[in-house]
């Protein structure tokens, strides 16, 4: 990825995990759902079809793993 789409990207990120936080504390959605959502993002990149975006699909799918691990998008309550 070239360095302008590593800050898109990043941005990006930094968005959707605000968005995914707020929407849990106003309570619109609850963690299990938030998780979910995390979760299929993840396997759509896990089960995509083999192809040149091997990697970057793999290095997505493990991003997106340590966020619900690490339970950056969730305030575990």
């Amino acid at each position: 990825m070239t360095a302008p789409n590593d800050i898109a990207g990043t941005a990006a990120l930094a968005i959707c995990e605000s968005l995914l936080l707020a929407l849990n504390d106003r309570n619109i959605l609850p963690e299990s759902e938030i998780v979910g959502i995390l979760k299929d993002a993840a396997a759509a990149h896990e089960f995509a079809p083999k192809g040149d975006q091997d990697a970057l699909n793999a290095a997505v799918a493990a991003l997106i793993n340590n966020i619900i691990a690490g339970g950056n998008s969730v305030r575990r309550r």
